[in-house]
Order: structure tokens, then C-alpha cells, then sequence
């Protein structure tokens, strides 16, 4: 028999839950004793309220990692905008600090488990360190923020990365689901629940075989990924950008108000008549500054970082006198306000 376990958590997206129900349901029906779906939270049997309206769905089990099978994890139901507890971003980061990603991180090292992502699931996984270096999609809005993660996101309808099965798109829970009812009981199956929707499966499942495809190419810039950068050209230009370099400098105590929680960085910067450097300190971890660059008045540098998850921030900073003021910004995810003193 297969086991499929729809995980929900407080804030979940209705339709990314009940879609695949309905459809691993269907299938169920069309082929005695080999298919059991049921709703699960990491905490056990609880009512969970969903972000649409409230809208409550009763799970009947605990979230079981060890149980062969399918998990799927569906995305949240918020606002786009903004940095509330209500919004898509905080929720995620709510759900992401419960025990449903150290299970789901058990359950992907598992035999015969295949884990699935709907939509923003893709991208509550991907919060939580569990994709780096995967293939996946999520909504066409967080498909930015996915990449910060880590994960290598191909803009197709359903993803195929082996245990790992993703989707994109507000509806796309039912082609997930058909395409994972194909994937296990064979077309026929499938075909049977497509004709009692009446909705066929949108595009091509995307997998990492068979033939690469021509792509255009350009010149990357040699200095993309450096983490130091050249401050001036012209020699008068040289001065000025120096000068402007120069109010950076020294040792910096900061903080990050992120949707999740506030993050206390220290930053350490440093320039010459040619280049500036820099580098991240939160707890025990250290990060150098990636590709620098003193645009007008401001800073702006990429930083990958680990906690309270893996993304890779864009920075921007302006100085004035002791004080910095400035934002984080991971993809599409709302800017988060940074602020700081100089220290030393």
C-alpha cells in the first residue's frame, strides 16, 4: 500500500491540501487496498487552521518520517506583502521552526519515501535547509527567494528531482498529484481521475535527463563572485570613490529585523586606494562579503547565510556619521530593515 501524509500547519494554503486529497482519493477508489491519504501535523491529532478564512481541517495522525510512502507539504495562505505575522514569509519561518523540518529531513534519507512540495511547500523546505543543490519550483513569486536557498529552480508546472517532487502555480497541487499517481500506479490510474475531474495535467514534468538544450551564452563578469571590488577608474574618480569608501570602514554592531525574528550581525570593513573588503559575523559563524561595490553613496554586497535558515541576502547600506541604516533582501521576499553603529 502507498501511504501518502498531507502534512498541515497553522496558516496553510487550503487548496494545496485539498487538491491532492481529492485527486489521491479518486485514485484510491480505482484501485483497492494500495493507496491510504490521510492529514498529519508534526505535533499529532489537532484541529489546524488553515489562511484561508480560517477554515479549520482536522488531522487525524501524527506526521510518521519513517513510514514508506509520499509526504507533501503544502505552501501558506497570506499576505504577499509586507513583513506582519500574517504574512506568507512568517508563516513559513513559523512552520519551518516546528518539528516538521527535522522530520521531513529524517523522512528524505529514508528508502522509498518521496517528499513533495506544493507551491510554497517548495520553499518552507528550502527555508529549512533541506534542498541545497536540489531541483525545484514553487509560485512564480517566490522563485527568487527558492534560488537564495540553495536550490537550483527550473521554471516548469511539476519538478522531478528523484525523492524530492515539487510544483509551481496556485492550482498546481493537482498536477502534482496526478503526475505522483502516474509515478506510482501507472497512466491508466492517472487517466481514469483526470477523466472524472475533467482536467488534464498542465505541461511537461521536468527531469534532469535526456539531451541538454542550446542556450544563448554571455560573457559573466570576471569579478561576479569576488569579495572585493574595485572602488575607482580615473584617478579623480579613484579619490572620490576612496573618500566615499572611506566613511564605511571599522567594526559595526547591527541588526537585521527579518519576519522570523530579529538578527544581531556584526560587520567588519575595511578599504585601501583600490578595493573594499568585508565580512559578516553572526555567533560563531563568519562570512565574507561577495562582489562589493560603492554605488553613489551606498554599499551593496551578497551574503549566504545559514541562520535562522539558508539564504543568500542582498545588502544595501548608507552612512551617516556613526550610524547605518540600510536593507536585506532575499529575492522577493519583503526588504528587511537593517540598522547599526559603528563600534570601532
Amino acid at each position: 500500500m502507498v501511504s501518502i501524509q498531507i502534512v498541515l500547519f497553522d496558516g496553510f494554503d487550503l487548496l494545496d491540501a485539498i487538491a491532492p486529497y481529492e485527486v489521491f482519493h479518486a485514485a484510491s477508489m480505482n484501485v483497492k487496498d494500495n493507496f491510504s491519504v490521510e492529514f498529519v501535523t508534526a505535533e499529532g491529532p489537532r484541529s489546524v487552521k488553515s489562511g484561508v478564512n480560517d477554515v479549520l481541517l482536522e488531522a487525524k495522525e501524527k506526521l510518521d518520517p519513517t513510514r514508506p510512502g509520499i509526504i507533501l507539504v503544502p505552501g501558506a495562505a497570506g499576505a504577499v506583502d509586507g513583513e506582519g505575522p500574517d504574512s506568507i514569509p512568517a508563516i513559513l519561518g513559523r512552520a519551518m521552526n516546528t518539528e516538521l523540518t527535522r522530520m521531513v529531513e529524517h523522512a528524505l534519507h529514508q528508502k522509498d519515501m518521496v517528499i513533495a512540495g506544493v507551491c510554497g511547500g517548495s520553499l518552507l523546505l528550502a527555508m529549512g535547509g533541506l534542498l541545497e543543490g536540489r531541483h525545484g519550483v514553487t509560485h512564480h513569486l517566490g522563485m527568487d527567494a527558492l534560488a537564495a536557498t540553495g536550490v537550483t529552480t527550473v521554471q516548469a508546472r511539476v519538478v522531478d528531482d528523484g525523492n524530492f517532487v515539487s510544483s509551481g502555480g496556485v492550482t498546481s497541487g493537482l498536477d502534482l498529484a496526478l503526475y505522483l499517481v502516474e509515478r506510482e500506479l501507472g497512466p491508466r490510474i492517472a487517466h481514469a481521475v483526470e477523466q472524472l475531474f475533467e482536467f488534464e495535467r498542465r505541461g511537461t514534468v521536468w527531469r534532469d535527463v535526456g539531451l541538454v538544450p542550446r542556450h544563448g551564452t554571455a560573457k559573466a563578469e570576471d569579478d561576479e563572485n569576488s569579495t572585493t571590488n574595485k572602488v575607482g577608474h580615473t584617478d579623480s574618480a579613484m579619490l572620490n570613490q576612496s573618500r566615499i569608501a572611506s566613511i564605511f570602514e571599522g567594526e559595526w554592531a547591527t541588526e537585521i529585523m527579518t519576519p522570523i525574528g530579529k538578527l544581531d550581525v556584526a560587520l567588519s570593513i575595511s578599504t585601501d586606494k583600490e578595493t573594499i573588503r568585508g565580512k559578516a559575523t553572526q555567533g560563531e559563524e563568519t562570512v565574507q562579503f561577495i562582489h562589493p561595490v560603492i554605488q553613489g553613496n551606498k554599499l551593496t554586497w551578497s551574503l549566504p547565510i545559514t541562520k535562522p535558515l539558508r539564504l543568500n541576502l542582498k545588502f544595501e547600506v548608507s552612512v551617516d556619521g556613526d550610524k547605518m541604516i540600510g536593507t536585506a533582501k532575499a529575492g522577493v521576499l519583503p526588504a528587511s530593515k537593517l540598522i547599526g553603529k559603528r563600534i570601532l
